[in-house]
């Protein structure tokens, strides 16, 4: 199924983390569905992850941002540990 069909499938979903730096509690995540924006409200869920967070930090290739648009791999700074294939939804635009 492609991206768009799996976000599309799960309310709220816009993306899924593909890897975590744990010496920096970082996620990088391929955004399916967007904008996400610094500010947003999220909620990561997964196997044994599941927690809600305000996005108070973007990173697109090394640079902060304030936004970024679908169909990108964006850094974005978590309070806890994530998982490769954690979903990623938005709550708040």
């Amino acid at each position: 199924m492609p991206p768009r069909q799996v976000a599309a499938s799960l309310p709220g979903r816009i993306g899924v983390v593909t890897h975590y730096y744990p010496h920096v509690h970082a996620a990088i995540v391929l955004l399916e569905a967007g904008p996400l924006r610094v500010g947003d409200t999220i909620h990561v869920r997964g196997h044994t992850t599941d927690f809600y967070q305000r996005v108070e930090h973007l990173e697109l290739d090394d640079v902060p941002v304030d936004s970024v648009d679908a169909g990108r791999t964006v850094g974005i700074q978590v309070s806890q540990r994530v998982r490769e294939h954690d979903q990623v939804m938005r709550l708040t635009r």
